[in-house]
């Protein structure tokens, strides 16, 4: 923060008042400016160390949170400790970070959600008044690597953040001023630490009408739980991917590792912070965009192990909480993410070597779109009329890369006054794979069989899976029993083919193939 250009913002403000006080002596319009300004208070911050004494190491910012100031930001700053600026009146959220100067020492940070200024008023940010933040893992080999505490003021229908982030353990926190209102303050602390065998991820929410003074959570071992991410290694993948996780609700921040693929990174988190988020980038691949993976909103529990496998087969069609198909009056809109990997997650740049998507009205051709996968859209002519419509991609690689991926549904579909979806269907095919995407060869292999979309929930009419092991020159019925298939793997090396045949009870269509699903080894 450059400290020395905040006193002079104050400084023009004063002034600007001081022009309009100097107005009252004319007439008309210089009058009628001074009326429209607020009247306003002098609010004076004195800061003190950790010794009592007067103290220029701060950053202190006055939020505005209702009344005249409620869109007032101001960071007062003199070196002498004591700072003055003049506000509007209004409730205001003031917090405070004094350093002790040197690293070990570490940041006594003061919050005050509830400063009613209505009156010059005096405030002293006091670092004695603090108590440390002691929040560790079980591992005490862990090693520190950084914190985000945040406090969230509402008031009056208005919402304020103020934050800190600290690269030391030591921290040290406190309250200030009088209680907000019950419920109005809402605080939240993060860390991360890191040890040989995994990473710690500790988060705690304390609602109240105060600021926290002191915080101290020592979990152990059976207060955590478990999440692994699992980064997959297909044929020509192997690299060095990357893994993100933090909380999924809430200013904050997160930990970012490496991970060499075949790999897992490991963590361990409280349950008590709410659900995580996880983001994975794949290994990059030469020419190609970064392609990325989200888990978002992952419900964990205290002793429970959370497993999310990305990047690995089998990969094909899955419905997302979107629409597949949109008709919105006389556009048909396909969005159906063709290579979601085998836990069901969706890429945001799959590697691909080509892609199409054609669309029949009534066995006429509409047209042909060559655009991302799953991703097309169509104006047809207006009225009832029953579609075909065929998305194709198709990647290089060794089997178990997912080489042709093809979905074709049928539905009717007339003229719509706005957006509506059209219901469609998708199979998701999730056999338990290696991290190199292959299964036992020579062996009875099962493989769990999702339906999705329109047929979900009881509403398939018939469903039929085939298996092929030429990569798809003939195919071999094979029965669906308790939502799975058992397939009689091939040698070994051998890419094994997946086709399904729906028909929904509303007599959609789909007809779904995956070349290349998976491999033997």
């Amino acid at each position: 923060m450059n400290n020395s250009s905040l006193p002079r913002r104050s400084v023009l403000r004063t002034m600007a008042l001081a022009v309009a006080v100097a107005g009252t002596a004319t007439p008309a319009l210089a009058a009628t400016a001074f009326a429209a300004e607020p009247q306003t208070y002098a609010l004076t911050i004195r800061h003190l160390d950790r010794t009592g004494r007067p103290t220029g190491t701060y950053e202190t910012t006055v939020t505005g949170i209702s009344g005249a100031g409620a869109d007032e930001v101001v960071q007062p700053y003199d070196a002498s400790g004591t700072v003055t600026v003049r506000l509007p009146k209004g409730r205001y959220l003031l917090n405070s970070s004094l350093s002790s100067g040197d690293a070990s020492g570490g940041t006594d940070w003061i919050v005050q959600p509830r400063l009613d200024l209505d009156r010059d008023t005096t405030v002293t940010v006091d670092a004695r008044t603090t108590a440390p933040v002691d929040v560790r893992p079980p591992d005490r080999s862990a090693r520190f690597l950084h914190s985000a505490m945040v406090v969230e003021v509402r008031h009056q229908g208005a919402e304020r953040l103020v934050n800190l982030i600290s690269s030391t353990a030591n921290l040290r926190v406190a309250h200030l001023g009088p209680a907000a209102e019950a419920g109005s303050v809402k605080q939240w602390f993060d860390a991360y630490w890191t040890s040989a065998s995994a990473d710690y991820g500790l988060g705690y929410i304390v609602t109240g009408a105060r600021a926290l003074t002191g915080l101290i959570r020592h979990p152990s071992a059976k207060d955590l739980a478990t999440m692994k991410v699992l980064g997959a290694a297909l044929p020509g993948t192997a690299g060095t991917g990357f893994v993100s996780l933090q909380p999924s609700t809430g200013l904050t921040v997160g930990v970012s590792w490496s991970l060499t693929t075949p790999g897992t990174a490991t963590y361990l988190v409280t349950p008590e912070r709410g659900a995580w988020d996880i983001t994975y980038m794949a290994p990059r691949i030469s020419g190609a965009e970064p392609n990325r993976y989200l888990a978002e909103g992952v419900v964990v529990r205290a002793g429970g192990t959370t497993t999310h496998v990305f990047d690995n087969a089998v990969f094909g069609p899955g419905l997302t909480d979107r629409p597949g198909v949109v008709r919105d009056g006389d556009r048909i809109a396909l969005d159906v993410p063709m290579l979601m990997d085998g836990g069901g997650h969706v890429p945001s740049s799959p590697p691909y070597a080509s892609a199409s998507t054609t669309l029949h009205r009534n066995g006429v051709l509409v047209g042909t779109r060559t655009d991302a996968p799953g991703r097309a859209d169509f104006t047809v002519p207006p009225g009832q009329a029953t579609y075909r419509l065929t998305s194709t991609v198709k990647r290089t690689g060794a089997p178990g890369t997912a080489t042709r991926v093809t979905a074709v549904w049928t539905f009717d579909s007339g003229t719509t006054t706005g957006p509506a979806p059209v219901p469609v269907s998708a199979v998701r095919f999730s056999p338990a794979l290696s991290p190199t995407g292959t299964a036992p060869a020579d062996a009875l292999f099962r493989v769990p069989v999702t339906v999705q979309g329109a047929a979900a929930d009881g509403n398939v009419r018939s469903l039929a899976v085939s298996v092929s092991v030429d990569d798809g020159s003939s195919w071999t019925r094979v029965p669906v029993e308790r939502d799975a298939v058992i397939v009689h793997n091939p040698g070994a090396g051998t890419g094994v083919s997946l086709r399904a045949e729906l028909t929904d009870t509303g007599g959609r269509t789909l007809t779904q193939t995956v070349v290349d699903a998976y491999r033997t080894e």
